[in-house]
């Protein structure tokens, strides 16, 4: 049995609606006189050092989260976190994590900048006020999305606990995998800084996004000033123009998530175990098969459609369903669901097309 201690609760379609006509009414606040038919400019606008479409998309991100400040930057998610944490933090900086393991970009992030991670168990508060008490490191660092599956901690309890001793330390928190499909990001549950990937929502390649406190997203764009280095008008138009579209196919795919898991669990697929949530980065189903199939389930179902490693997880080319291999936090704790397990994100399809396909590989093992 697949053991799995909590999913994160995801907006419903209600829920996102609302937020995206949000996201619209901050867009007709920056821009007007027909602005958002232009694709923007480009190079260092005198005033504000990037193009001008830049600032103003950065606002706009800005005002939908309710921070003081905004950065779009070159990287994706990946680099929004080295480039908040090189403002942040020096060479040899500690830095509180999560004792679980650390998504690998964000660990050669650590190592690239000569940072010391002290690892506390984010499910045990009593740990993690004595160490944000008693600490001198700079930032207390949380990824949203669940690093293992026995993660049950509260992202907003665990802000509250390391404000409520120690105020004065930033509180940066990856918010890869939920900006626009949980109800609140970091900063909204009291974080000063939340970073997170303009091409997971739905947006082009390469983009990230830095929301908060202005004193170090101000040190990013200065640090930042080369015009090779910006993100360029056209770019950050082309995703300010995707952003509204997240939330509810988002939701409308979490709805599914939960409607699939459901039908595996009533058998609509031979050779299926059990099936169960989890957000094991993005939301999905993992199953455990009867038999050590896993790898030849994969290979087949490319046949019938289906993708079998991401671009992105969830960027906007994941439009069919993707069946493939469980992360390596959940292979790590379970190391038998290498032969047995599936990872399966039904992306912008239907529950019963992941099960049509499901039962036409199984069919034919």
């Amino acid at each position: 049995m697949i053991d799995v201690a909590s999913v994160l609760d995801q907006m419903d379609i209600e829920e996102a609606k609302r937020y995206q006509f949000k996201i619209v009414d901050r867009m007709t606040k920056e821009f007007t006189h027909n602005d958002m038919f232009q694709d923007g400019d480009r190079g260092l606008h005198p005033t504000y050092k990037r193009p001008k479409t830049t600032a103003k998309v950065e606002r706009v991100f800005a005002d939908v989260f309710n921070v003081e400040h905004g950065a779009l930057v070159r990287g994706s998610g990946t680099g929004a976190i080295r480039s908040l944490l090189s403002a942040l933090l020096g060479p040899g900086d500690e830095i509180i994590v999560h004792s679980a393991p650390i998504y690998m970009t964000t660990k050669e992030t650590f190592r690239m900048l000569g940072l010391q991670a002290l690892q506390v168990d984010f499910n045990k508060l009593d740990a993690v006020k004595e160490i944000a008490s008693s600490t001198k490191a700079k930032v207390f660092y949380v990824q949203h999305a669940r690093q293992q599956p026995n993660d049950t901690y509260s992202l907003e309890a665990v802000i509250r606990t390391v404000k409520s001793v120690n105020p004065t330390i930033d509180v940066v928190v990856d918010d890869n995998y939920c900006a626009l499909k949980m109800p609140k990001i970091g900063v909204e549950l009291g974080a000063d800084y939340s970073t997170f990937s303009g091409f997971k929502l739905l947006g082009p390649e390469g983009v990230g996004v830095i929301v908060g406190k202005k004193d170090a997203i101000e040190i990013v764009h200065q640090r930042n000033y080369s015009g090779g280095s910006q993100v360029q008008g056209p770019e950050a138009m082309e995703l300010l123009r995707a952003i509204p579209f997240a939330p509810v196919s988002f939701a409308i795919q979490s709805e599914q998530v939960d409607h699939l898991c459901e039908l595996l669990n009533r058998g609509a697929v031979s050779g299926v175990r059990n099936a169960t949530i989890t957000n094991s980065q993005s939301k999905n189903v993992i199953v455990e098969l009867i038999d050590p199939v896993a790898k030849n389930v994969i290979e087949r179902s490319k046949t019938f459609g289906a993708a079998t490693y991401p671009v992105g997880a969830e960027s906007r080319y994941e439009l069919v369903p993707m069946i493939y291999r469980v992360s390596g936090s959940f292979l790590e704790n379970n190391p038998n669901l290498l032969d047995y397990g599936l990872r399966i994100n039904p992306m912008k399809a239907g529950a019963h097309t992941v099960v049509e396909i499901l039962n036409n590989v199984m069919e034919e093992l």
